[in-house]
């Protein structure tokens, strides 16, 4: 597939796409809370409790008349694939998609039948970033500002309860580059662009920079939000901002390798260890050494931790494997 097609080429000038630059990520900034305790087995582990400092926030319906479908849904084997379908503004992210996205996301957390989310995009572009007609409407007082609907979506990503996979086939600028970074894994093109043009039309950042500078080292991370400068998926994963660069052709199989791996994992055990990857470090080694040993244990005795350690003992699939 041509990743390129319908988008133009990318403009140097202002990182963006053809002629339809991207705009910056708003200027509020919502305030997040900070790492919760791993879950220890048998806790309550629902979206809505507060262990996992999950907001999956459910919108107000929209009438079809107000809003079309721009999130498909579609499950298969405990994979249920998010894609953003609104190629018209390039995945932008406006009020309404980012609506959708974030019901489809509650709904998927509230599914014990899926294991693990893929966010995936129609036409040449991921996402193109802020909707700009949208945020100009916004400043001109005639619209509702978006960028705290962002914040919350990328906090909704970042805390998801299971592991998600972002498959960019495409073009991603600015805040289609936080979905990108907020995601557990994603799978970019080689030759798929991104940018942080934000700087260059005048804006900042900084929403976005949350999970953004998780992913990306100091040095690369103020060269190419400093700059705005194009790079590839290459770069992409050499910087750590993309998991893994595959020709455009092999995009899809890649992810589906991720995605059949995740679902060996234990549900509960996968959620445990996403919290793990965030906890912040402990005062000293030998205090978080004596916490981890106690969760290790704990687990090990967990109905879930003993199912998998007898299944591998008979050589048989675990009672968690996802059905053909």
């Amino acid at each position: 597939m041509d990743v390129h097609a319908e988008a133009g080429p990318p403009d140097r000038r202002a990182g963006g796409l053809g002629q339809r630059a991207v705009d910056g990520d708003g200027r509020a900034v919502g305030k997040r809370t900070g790492h919760p305790p791993i879950v220890a087995p048998g806790a309550d582990v629902t979206p809505a409790a507060s262990t996992t400092g999950v907001r999956l926030l459910r919108c107000a319906p929209m009438t079809a008349e107000s809003a079309p479908e721009l999130i498909r849904t579609a499950t298969a084997r405990g994979v249920t694939t998010l894609t953003l379908d609104s190629p018209g503004n390039r995945n932008a992210l406006s009020r309404a998609l980012m609506t959708q996205l974030l019901d489809a996301l509650a709904e998927a957390a509230d599914d014990d039948a899926v294991r693990t989310v893929v966010l995936a995009h129609t036409g040449p572009v991921f996402c193109s970033g802020a909707d700009l007609a949208e945020t100009a409407a916004a400043y001109a007082g005639t619209a509702e500002m978006p960028a705290a609907m962002l914040g919350d979506l990328l906090g909704a990503v970042w805390d998801f309860p299971k592991p998600t996979v972002a498959r960019v086939g495409g073009a991603a600028r600015a805040g289609g580059l936080g979905l990108i970074a907020a995601t557990d894994i994603a799978v970019v093109a080689e030759d798929a662009t991104f940018a942080f043009s934000e700087v260059r039309l005048g804006v900042v950042p900084a929403i976005i920079s949350a999970p953004v500078l998780r992913r990306v080292a100091p040095r690369p991370a103020a060269e190419l939000l400093l700059t705005g400068e194009v790079f590839d998926g290459l770069r992409a994963a050499e910087i750590g901002l993309a998991t893994r660069a595959v020709p455009a052709a092999e995009v899809d199989e890649a992810v589906a390798e991720y995605t059949d791996a995740l679902t060996c994992g234990g549900p509960i055990a996968l959620g445990a260890t996403k919290q793990l990857l965030r906890r912040p470090a402990g005062p000293t080694v030998r205090a978080e050494l004596d916490d981890l040993t106690a969760l290790s244990v704990a687990y090990f005795g967990s109905d879930e931790g003993r199912e998998g350690v007898t299944a591998f003992k008979e050589k048989r699939p675990p009672a968690w494997t996802p059905e053909d």
